[in-house]
């Protein structure tokens, strides 16, 4: 008889890891898609073609189930890393901080909105998604007062797209530093021009 072809597909190193689901986290595998639900929120992702998502007790696994897809090793990798991610956002959460620096720079939140008065000629309104939420903290460094904006989430993709968003309004400029910028961001600045020509 026969031996089964055996497959000659590579399989991702990150994606054949199992991921731990912690207590409190339930996981539903339904067809091509995966529901991810904790304390923090729910979050729902397709499953590639070529790639199956099984639960073995307390882990989760990615395995090549059709090695006819081009790069599917790929794709292993992929989902592996966005399930690793909708488990922890789902029990643990993330969290992203921006700062503001300028004079009169201001935040404040109304409802689901975000108000930023960041020295243009108008207030931006920025509506924040559904699954993010966020506070306003104000700093006092040495006398000198300074918003910074706290967003939270369980999608971690969404959470770095509303906190590039809002980093968008006013980016840092590089010579005095002026503008939002990512708690903790270094900004490489410039120099001035010359006061005057030398003698």
């Amino acid at each position: 008889m026969s031996q089964p072809e055996q497959s000659t597909v590579k399989q991702s190193r990150l994606g054949k890891q199992p991921v731990p689901v912690p207590q409190g986290v339930e996981v539903a595998i339904e067809g091509e898609s995966v529901r991810v639900k904790g304390p923090k929120g729910t979050l729902e992702q397709a499953i590639p073609t070529g790639i199956s998502l099984d639960r073995d007790d307390d882990l989760l696994r990615v395995s090549i189930s059709d090695g006819s897809v081009e790069k599917i090793s790929m794709y292993q990798g992929l989902l592996r890393s966005l399930v690793s991610n909708m488990v922890v956002g789902v029990s643990k959460g993330y969290s992203r901080s921006l700062d503001l620096h300028g004079v009169g720079y201001r935040a404040e939140l109304k409802g689901r909105d975000l108000l930023l008065n960041v020295g243009l000629s108008h207030q931006v309104r920025y509506p924040l998604p559904d699954t993010v939420d966020a506070k306003v903290e104000t700093l006092d460094e040495g006398g000198t007062k300074r918003p910074r904006i706290h967003l939270s989430s369980c999608n971690k993709a969404l959470l770095g797209q509303a906190a590039a968003r809002i980093r968008s309004f006013r980016p840092p400029e590089p010579y005095k530093g002026k503008g939002i910028r990512y708690t903790g961001e270094q900004l490489r600045m410039k120099a001035g021009k010359a006061g005057g020509k030398g003698k």
